[in-house]
């Protein structure tokens, strides 16, 4: 196995491989506003460190989100073209899974909340019973309707940390934003137990921030 993964669902532009035991390399760039002038450079840089070409990759995971309209799609439509090209599978795997399972190898155990930043002064979030086992469905909420739902649960994820007042405990050493690494290594732990990954559909969850000026005038040739 060659498990290419990556994800630009957060302000983290990151790619990863794996052979199916460890990862052997992953690159990593924070910056929200340039996932698509970031990620193909980032590939290349990963394909490099491994020692490797991209036809040698043999399966693909993306993070399918939640997470903002235009930086979660840069990944999905990667991910879905190199798949097209290379004729291997394309996964799909929450990103909060892959923040969850990294606060696993961070050390975190027990029940816990991973909250990513949503904008609009929102978080996307969801709820843990360990680092490999989501017990709620991803959503989009404000913080404080959140606070009743979340008291006494640890938080991690750049929400949390935009949000104290709604995610009291926030353990230090924890992930801000999705690592491709962990995203591989959950993918490649499911894999080997003959799980079935779903397939690398968008989790939105609300609509796009552009939308078509209302009331504009049309104007057509006479």
């Amino acid at each position: 196995m060659l498990l290419l993964a990556l994800d630009t669902a957060t302000p983290a532009v990151t790619v990863a491989l794996h052979d199916g035991s460890a990862v052997i390399a992953e690159t990593s760039d924070v910056d929200a506003r340039r996932h698509g002038e970031l990620l193909l450079p980032a590939v290349h840089r990963t394909l490099k460190e491994a020692g490797t070409e991209l036809a040698a990759v043999t399966e693909i995971v993306v993070g399918a989100g939640p997470g903002p309209y235009t930086g979660l799609r840069v990944g999905l439509v990667t991910a879905a073209t190199f798949g097209s090209v290379l004729g291997v599978p394309v996964h799909g795997l929450c990103t909060l899974d892959g923040i969850a399972y990294a606060a696993g190898s961070a050390g975190l155990d027990g029940p816990f909340v991973v909250a990513t930043d949503a904008r609009r002064k929102e978080v996307y979030w969801a709820r843990y019973d360990d680092a490999r086992t989501r017990v709620t469905e991803p959503a989009v909420d404000h913080p404080a309707d959140l606070a009743e739902r979340v008291a006494g649960l640890p938080a991690v994820g750049a929400g949390a940390l935009l949000y104290p007042a709604a995610f009291a405990d926030v353990p230090p050493g924890m992930p801000e934003y999705q690592s491709a690494g962990a995203l591989a290594s959950l993918a490649a732990e499911k894999l080997a137990r003959g799980e079935e990954l779903p397939p690398p559909r968008p989790l939105y969850l609300r609509r796009p921030d552009a939308k078509v000026p209302a009331n504009y005038k049309v104007v057509t040739p006479k």
